[in-house]
């Protein structure tokens, strides 16, 4: 008896062909199993990790920029005073005054947003579109917890200048813990942010503080070129 040689060799081929082609089906229709069983654990894992980066996004925006954005505009409306005037009240009023209205501002703000993303979903639920969200049972945005999350974001991170330097006398020493203590609070939420964002932390704090020092430095600047030319000079005991 004699064999062939091309009668083994294309059948050898064949079936290497078939395993290489990830199109090719099994005589019962199946796609063929992968080799390495760990590798769609893997994939798995890597989805969950970027669904719940998506989610902490969310809070993100609310709390840490939150904080962060109330420290600023707190702190920049302060200093931008103090270049007009030299007493510790009109500091104290106008960083309240900033404080109150930017934690309104933010919550009527994130209301507004949300209560729109949160009329969307719900929309799409009801035609039938968003099956993925019920089937994962995630719930709906909520607008007021957005709102009352981001409006003492703000609060916390305002109230840190203004009780900072808002009592000291001296003016010189009050822009200057003003200051002093605004950077250390842009340098802790630009870092915290970072974390939980999945970014270094050291890269979001420099950000977050080089904005910060623009801000308040802009700020300064223009109030003190515009108390100069009207001759501004906001000056009263205390």
């Amino acid at each position: 008896m004699s064999f062939r040689l091309s009668s083994i060799v294309p059948t050898a081929t064949t079936s290497t062909e078939n395993s290489m082609n990830p199109m090719h089906r099994e005589p019962n229709g199946s796609l063929p199993t992968s080799d390495n069983p760990n590798k769609d654990l893997e994939l798995g894992k890597g989805a969950d990790d970027t669904t719940d980066y998506m989610q902490r996004a969310q809070w993100l925006r609310a709390s840490v920029l939150g904080a962060n954005d109330g420290l600023v505009s707190v702190a920049s409306l302060m200093i931008g005073v103090g270049a007009a005037s030299s007493t510790s009240k009109a500091m104290l009023v106008s960083g309240l005054a900033g404080l109150v209205a930017g934690a309104c501002s933010m919550a009527i703000g994130e209301f507004v947003s949300v209560y729109a993303q949160y009329d969307i979903e719900k929309t799409l639920i009801e035609r039938g579109e968003a099956n993925d969200v019920e089937e994962n049972k995630e719930p709906l945005a909520n607008p007021l917890l957005a709102a009352g999350a981001s409006a003492l974001a703000f609060l916390v991170g305002g109230l840190l200048p203004l009780l900072a330097g808002a009592f000291i006398k001296s003016w010189g020493a009050r822009l200057g813990v003003v200051s002093g203590v605004s950077s250390l609070g842009l340098v802790v939420f630009g870092a915290v942010g970072a974390l939980l964002g999945g970014a270094k932390p050291y890269k979001g704090a420099l950000r977050v503080l080089i904005g910060g020092w623009l801000a308040m430095l802009i700020t300064y600047g223009i109030l003190k070129v515009f108390s100069v030319l009207f001759h501004i000079n906001i000056n009263s005991s205390g």
